[in-house]
Order: C-alpha cells, then structure tokens, then sequence
C-alpha cells in the first residue's frame, strides 16, 4: 500500500469514526448509505469507507489525498468568495510562498494562450465562470475544485515588454475548509487539472 492510499484511508477512518449525519449539508454531497456523492476537481466523486473514486476511477494519489482533507475538516459555514486572497496573505503560509508559486502558478505560465483557448472547457467542466473587476488581467476565470472552495486565476498575456504571468486567488474563507497545506495542494492539482482539460 502506497503513502497516499494510507493517508487517503486514515483521514477517511477518522472521518467515518464521527457521527456523519450532517455531512450532506457541511460538505454538501448526495448521500447514498455510508457513501457521498460530490464534484471534486472536476469529476463525479464517490466518497466511501474504503477509498475515494474519481469518475470511475480510485483516486490513490494525491487529489484522494485533498478530497479526504476537505472531507476531514467540514465545517457548516457557508462559504464567503470576496475578497479573493493570495496564499502569501493567508497565515503562516510566508515559507511556502515560493514553493506554492512554483507549483500552482508557475506551471501554468507556459500555456496561458492553449488555457485561454480551452478556457470554455475548463469552466464547463469545474463549475466554472468568467471573473470581471479591476484584477481581472487579460482574462481570468473561476472554478470550483470542491464544494465550498472557489479558486480564482488570473492572467497576462505575454508581449514586447512583459512575460506572460499567472495568478491562482483562494475564495475569502478557504481556511474555514482546509488547512493551509491541503489549500496548497488544491491548488496545485487544479493547476494540473486545467493543464489536463486543455492538452
């Protein structure tokens, strides 16, 4: 058994080790028996005693691991988009600026004009819709990996005198769902995601 599925399968022990009863409204899901129905990254998810699957498929590997923290750390707020806030603002998050730069943002850079060509896909597939305001850049969208975590990117288009540039914004209360590392890697493997819609 890998680490992944180990941690998929601790988080979701003690998830299923509370009472469960309002995990349809905190989450939100559908419920069917000791099961829970969502969209998570994109796809139909299957929450269970045993594991976490992704249309159809077992989510082992990181993504499970973001589903079952989300899944963990329910709480019955509702969630609050605006403002929109960087990571570098969210507590303590200042020594792992650079690594979520690298990871959510950076990887994206290269393909911000497949992104903007695909960006109807993305946003059909995640829930997703244009964003406007005076941050918007050249274009910008956002998409719903989880239930009550919206996710806002922004970006610029290269030209003469400026490399393209992305940004990757957390709904307002994001930490109400998540803890710091799992908002990280949320963002991360919706980065990924949306690289995957437009390849």
């Amino acid at each position: 058994m890998s680490n992944f599925v180990t941690i998929i399968q601790n988080n979701l022990d003690r998830l299923y080790a509370d009472p469960i009863s309002n995990l349809e409204r905190q989450l939100p899901c559908t419920r069917e028996g000791d099961h829970f129905l969502f969209e998570a990254f994109g796809a139909a998810c299957r929450m269970t005693p045993r594991g976490i699957i992704l249309n159809g498929q077992t989510a082992d590997g990181p993504r499970g691991i973001v589903i079952s923290l989300y899944a963990l750390h329910r709480a019955p707020d509702m969630p609050v988009l605006e403002p929109f806030t960087a990571f570098k603002q969210l507590p303590d998050s200042q020594p792992y600026a650079g690594a979520f730069s690298h990871h959510a943002e950076s990887i994206l850079v290269l393909h911000v004009s497949k992104i903007e060509a695909g960006r109807r896909a993305i946003l059909k597939a995640m829930s997703g819709d244009d964003a406007a305001g005076l941050s918007s850049g050249d274009f910008s969208f956002q998409v719903c990996p989880l239930p009550k975590i919206t996710l806002r990117y922004i970006f610029y288009r290269s030209d003469e005198d400026f490399p393209a540039s992305a940004t990757c914004l957390f709904s307002c209360n994001a930490l109400r769902f998540m803890p710091l590392d799992g908002l990280a890697d949320l963002a991360e493997y919706t980065s990924r995601r949306i690289l995957e819609l437009v390849a």
